[in-house]
């Protein structure tokens, strides 16, 4: 065949198929939010970032308190390690409350809400009798428990309110009552009044606006209309703003919000000695224990304003890395609430994290001087075991109940020991024989009765 040199016809070679189209790459940033969505939709994900967040905090807390404290300790004369010392006692003490609180039963939880609330009213009252309750700082809301410890009652009024309130309500909505806006008001409203009157009756504004944030907490938790809502909001803010003006003090302490110079009086020198130590702090701040304004310049620096000195000595970085992590807390009480089915636990987690949440805006806000200050701690990092046993329950409750939610429980019943467990003897009928630990010879195969 001609224009073929071997005389045979030329191979009709297939046509080259076309190559598929490559998939579009995906963008980092997607694939990264993908991720990240993926885990916090992970069944233990609320466990671990109570347990972990509250822990992490607690710890730095520990850090700043021993750093913020040593100054205030010697002007005392006291030991340095005199503040950290009782923190850390209060904390270990915490942590054993923490442990019991997140493996008690639900049942237990709420049999303790009557015997702590009757007993909060009861140490709040014992607060105003002459000889047993001490003032401080011109509150009297103090109780001395010998030595040099003392309690504030308040404290645990607040979790007495979260612990009541919650079985109150979860017991009316059993029985469909909360439909009916005098079952929903009466008699959570006229207890939280009665405790928010024993705070006020000692000056502590700070933990009543605390109380009265976790009231609120709750109504909207159980739904309360926008109308009833608005009316007992319009209520607390008519008293509260009575309660402001009567008192210099508290005027003096709006008056100063977003100040940056002090008075030719003094005033607002917390306030500005405050922005004066974040200011100062920088990027990654001036270095663990080098803050120059916890030399007596900056009032409170182990307890109020420890935020400040934070601030200071680890700088933008060390203020965004506490924030993160109780924003992490918030939302992981917040997912606890929103995902269970038992309205206890959906009132009492929304209830701790309504009381956590807002003390921490409201600490912080007053330290970066944009709301008035009310004199509460930062919950788990500043100094003081009052504040500090009643939290760390209520943390020990967000995890007793992230760890009831079904999926959680599923994903811990899963989880086996790695080493030491012998595979297949999970229960009768398992067709996998054991692995037998103790040995790494080979079994000979097993002889017949005949051979010898």
């Amino acid at each position: 065949m001609p224009g073929s040199r071997t005389g045979r016809p030329p191979v009709q070679r297939a046509a080259r198929r076309p190559a598929a189209p490559r998939p579009p790459r995906e963008n980092p940033f997607v694939r990264l939010s993908t991720r990240a969505r993926r885990a916090w939709d992970r069944p233990l994900t609320a466990y671990y970032l109570i347990l972990g967040g509250s822990l992490l905090i607690t710890v730095l807390g520990l850090v700043m308190v021993y750093s913020a404290s040593q100054i205030k300790a010697l002007e005392l004369s006291l030991p340095g390690s005199y503040f950290f010392r009782k923190q850390l006692l209060a904390a270990v003490l915490g942590a054993v409350l923490l442990y019991a609180a997140s493996r008690m039963p639900v049942k237990l939880h709420r049999a303790l809400a009557y015997p702590m609330l009757a007993g909060a009213v009861f140490l709040m009252a014992l607060v105003q009798v002459p000889g047993i309750g001490m003032a401080v700082n011109g509150n009297q809301n103090w109780i001395s428990v010998g030595g040099p410890f003392q309690l504030q009652p308040s404290e645990f009024g607040k979790l007495a309110l979260v612990l009541w309130g919650a079985d109150l309500l979860a017991r009316k909505q059993d029985k469909r009552l909360l439909a009916q806006w005098k079952h929903m008001l009466v008699p959570l409203v006229p207890v939280a009044f009665m405790l928010l009157g024993l705070i006020m009756l000692g000056g502590d504004m700070g933990t009543a606006i605390i109380l009265t944030a976790i009231l609120f907490g709750l109504l909207w938790l159980a739904g309360a209309p926008t109308r009833l809502f608005v009316g007992v909001l319009a209520v607390a803010a008519l008293i509260g703003s009575v309660l402001i003006r009567t008192n210099s003090n508290r005027l003096d302490r709006f008056a100063c919000i977003g100040a940056t110079e002090m008075g030719e009086d003094g005033s607002c020198w917390q306030a500005v000695h405050g922005i004066y130590a974040l200011a100062s702090g920088g990027l990654f701040g001036s270095g663990l224990g080098a803050s120059v304004e916890k030399w007596g310049q900056l009032p409170e620096a182990h307890t109020d304003f420890i935020f400040a000195v934070t601030g200071e000595e680890l700088g933008l970085a060390g203020t965004l890395s506490v924030l993160a992590l109780f924003a992490a807390l918030g939302y992981a009480g917040i997912r606890v609430a929103g995902r269970t089915e038992d309205p206890f636990v959906r009132y009492a987690a929304g209830g701790v994290t309504t009381w956590i949440t807002a003390q921490a805006v409201i600490n912080i806000g007053a330290v970066l001087g944009l709301l008035p200050i009310a004199g509460v701690p930062l919950p788990l990092f500043s100094y003081g075991g009052s504040a500090l046993l009643p939290t760390m329950f209520a943390i020990g409750l967000l995890i007793a109940f992230a760890r009831d939610e079904p999926a959680a429980r599923a994903a811990l019943a899963m989880r086996q020991p790695r080493f030491g467990r012998k595979r297949g003897a999970g229960g009768p009928g398992s067709e996998r024989s054991p692995r037998r630990w103790n040995t790494m010879r080979r079994r000979a195969p097993a002889r017949s009765s005949g051979e010898r």
